[in-house]
């Protein structure tokens, strides 16, 4: 029997946000990947009020339980903090693919924050050979569509999906992250 295929779903900050909106997103994904994908969706530390190093830390933790190929998943602040913790340290792991979703830039034309704040180099601080999808709806009003041209200028090798309709949320329906998943599987 084939082992499923894992994710690491990262959350993102604000009080409630893993038990009352980010479960929404993990429940899509579940549903529309369906079979032969396990997701983890770990609590991260204090997520009212993230810190750069508790955050990282949690992540370098749950990346050592998992298998090689691993799927990582950041939504929001979770997926800056996730970029950044890639970018800083290779992961003990060999990534299968890196999905960044209404993920806010923090840097030059984006948002402010010394903590979280990413590394001029970015694109080359990330594992070789490992895809990177952006998505970003064109209505959200939390961190601006804008945001994903930013990315896309720090990560030369990200694909950008934007989408219209979504918010911040993705109108907590990640079909098309889910579609993009398992194409990257096939491919």
């Amino acid at each position: 029997m084939t082992q499923p295929r894992q994710i690491l779903f990262v959350q993102g900050a604000g009080a409630g946000t893993h038990d009352e909106w980010d479960d929404k997103l993990v429940d899509s994904l579940r549903r529309e990947l369906g079979r032969g994908y396990e997701i983890r969706y770990p609590r991260m530390p204090d997520e009212d009020d993230p810190t750069y190093a508790a955050w990282s830390a949690a992540v370098r933790r749950e990346l050592t339980t998992l298998d090689d190929g691993v799927i990582v998943v950041g939504h929001s602040v979770g997926g800056t903090i996730l970029v950044n913790t890639l970018a800083e340290r290779a992961p003990e792991r060999a990534l299968g693919g890196v999905v960044l979703i209404a993920a806010p830039f923090v840097g030059p034309g984006g948002w402010p924050g010394d903590e979280f704040t990413l590394p001029p180099d970015l694109g080359a601080r990330l594992p070789r050979d490992v895809p990177v999808h952006v998505f970003h709806g064109l209505r959200d009003e939390t961190a601006p569509p804008s945001h994903a041209d930013l990315w896309a200028g720090a990560v030369p090798q990200a694909r950008v999906h934007l989408l219209p309709g979504a918010d911040h949320q993705m109108n907590d329906d990640l079909g098309a992250v889910a579609a993009t998943i398992r194409r990257s599987d096939v491919a």
